[in-house]
């Protein structure tokens, strides 16, 4: 079963910055399309970013211009830079493995304003 840890997440004040990490298990990830996902308490969870396995990007609306998504291959890990952090940002933060449809056990980022 393949699996990813994320890490990076933690409380920062509006304006400022994180980067998140997901490492993940197998050699699959040179071939599998990345995602980050957020979702707060009583909503549903939705995409934040997505990577494919050559570099495409994909953003929502309200992040475009502050995170960055990337990925290196050599590490298995796949990463979310966050600027500019607004207090609508805060909530659990997961990666998800489009390859075997996998998540990992979440990261919290709290934004206060």
């Amino acid at each position: 079963q393949v699996q990813s840890v994320e890490s990076g997440g933690g409380l920062v004040q509006a304006g400022g910055s994180l980067r998140l990490s997901c490492k993940v298990s197998e050699r699959i990830f040179s071939i599998t399309t990345m995602g980050w996902y957020r979702q707060v308490p009583g909503k549903q969870r939705d995409v934040v970013a997505t990577i494919t396995n050559s570099g495409r990007t994909t953003y929502i609306d309200s992040v475009k211009g502050r995170f960055t998504i990337s990925r290196d291959n050599a590490k298995n890990t796949v990463y979310l830079q966050m600027n500019n952090l607004k207090p609508e940002d805060t909530a659990v933060y997961y990666c998800y493995v489009n390859w075997s449809g996998s998540w990992g056990q979440g990261t919290q980022v709290t934004v206060s304003s």
